[in-house]
């Protein structure tokens, strides 16, 4: 299987401004294939740009300084974003041109199968790129022995800090998933997210979102400050670093969060279902645009995705339309406007939180594409009468999926 393994690096100064001379002169030839694109009436294929390569060598002196696999792969990302342009045409979307790219949108480059090497010296790690240098990298992790590192790509993030995500591959594949037939009721989840509520399964487990209005007021200040900065000039920059440290800090306080509930859910569970939300679709609706943007749904249902292949058991996403109005125990259609949180049904009785009855719906949707059908998955205790509550839930605070790594009741 293949893994991307990212490590901070702490390059020194005179390691750094190479690096930085090196991506600047991928960033030029990448933006040179871009004008013989635009200049040639014939489709310029990976190939062909790196047959390009020898000639450009002899007149383009910089070129000979940088490794040659590196400008390879510079072709290869020109080629790869031309191909994803080609399929989003194919799918009906109004495409345009590859853009220029200017220094401050091309940070990176890339090492392939060769010119690198991760080495101990005096007992600190340090990777060692050809025609660059050797610079300390932070190994919180350490790589499997059985794995094998196909590449390396070096960035540096908008904050100036430098990172290095190792592309390897590992000999071993997926674990074997377990029959379908086979999974209990206990070992199967549908999960039905939200905004005030991140998470609500059938488990009767509720995860609450991520807490990050100090964060988001921090950056508005700083955002703020920034639009009074002369822009180019030092201040600007520096003001420009403050407000890049802290959207990195949201960023990665959300990735732990989602790679933490979404770990706990492939552990815990043999099967897991999920909404298959257009995101895209609902970023474009006209309030709470910036919650549904926090929440970072699609990147969750990723995580999820990932983990389950990687444990060898099964995801499904489902169509999401109708989970919350209907009735998970008997399929009738419940109208409820949106702040309506509880789930009530006239027709049999069925009363249970309303994100709970979704979660339901999900998982037996989940069931029905798997083919197994429409199986029993309500608890009974929560099938009551009209005049009755449902069954306890499980209150659980995000900040508690942080610090614990899974979904643990907060006292």
């Amino acid at each position: 299987m293949n893994y991307n393994y990212r490590y901070r690096i702490e390059p020194s100064e005179a390691v750094e401004a190479e690096l930085e001379r090196h991506i600047d002169t991928c960033r030029q030839l990448y933006n040179h294939f871009l004008y013989e694109l635009r200049n040639t009436d014939e489709y310029l294929s990976y190939t062909a740009m790196q047959n390009m390569l020898p000639d450009l060598k002899d007149w383009w002196d910089e070129l000979n300084d940088v490794y040659s696999k590196v400008l390879q792969m510079v072709a290869r990302r020109v080629s790869d974003n031309l191909d994803r342009l080609k399929d989003k045409k194919d799918n009906g979307h109004k495409v345009g041109m590859l853009k220029w790219k200017p220094p401050r949108e091309y940070r990176s480059l890339t090492y392939n199968q060769s010119g690198f090497e991760l080495k101990n010296t005096s007992d600190q790690a340090v990777i060692s790129l050809s025609k660059i240098g050797e610079m300390p990298i932070h190994l919180h992790r350490d790589i499997p022995d059985d794995a094998r590192v196909k590449q390396v790509t070096v960035k540096q993030e908008k904050t100036g800090e430098w990172y290095a995500v190792f592309g390897i591959e590992t000999e071993d594949g997926s674990p074997e998933k377990p029959a379908l037939d086979e999974i209990s009721r206990e070992d199967m989840v549908g999960i039905d997210v939200g905004i005030i509520k991140y998470a609500h399964d059938t488990d009767s487990t509720m995860v609450g979102s991520l807490a990050l209005d100090a964060e988001y007021e921090r950056l508005e200040r700083e955002q703020r400050a920034l639009s009074c900065k002369q822009e180019g000039s030092q201040n600007w920059h520096d003001q420009r670093r403050r407000v890049a440290r802290i959207y990195a800090r949201i960023v990665r306080k959300r990735r732990d969060f989602l790679h933490k509930l979404s770990n706990y859910y492939a552990r815990e569970y043999d099967l897991v279902a999920v909404e298959d939300l257009d995101v895209h679709g609902m970023m474009q609706l006209s309030s709470n645009s910036r919650n549904r943007a926090s929440a970072s749904w699609r990147t969750f249902m990723d995580f999820l995705e990932y983990k389950y292949e990687r444990d060898g058991t099964h995801f499904v996403k489902v169509e999401p339309e109708g989970t919350t109005q209907e009735c998970a125990e008997c399929g009738v259609k419940v109208e409820k406007e949106v702040w309506v949180r509880e789930h009530s049904c006239p027709t049999c009785g069925f009363e249970t939180d309303r994100d709970e009855n979704a979660a339901y719906n999900v998982l037996q949707r989940g069931l029905s594409e798997l083919g197994l059908g429409h199986a029993e998955v309500t608890p009974a205790e929560t099938a009551l009468p009209t005049s009755t509550t449902g069954g306890s839930s499980t209150v659980v605070d995000a900040k508690c999926v942080v610090e614990t790594g899974s979904p643990t009741v907060k006292e």
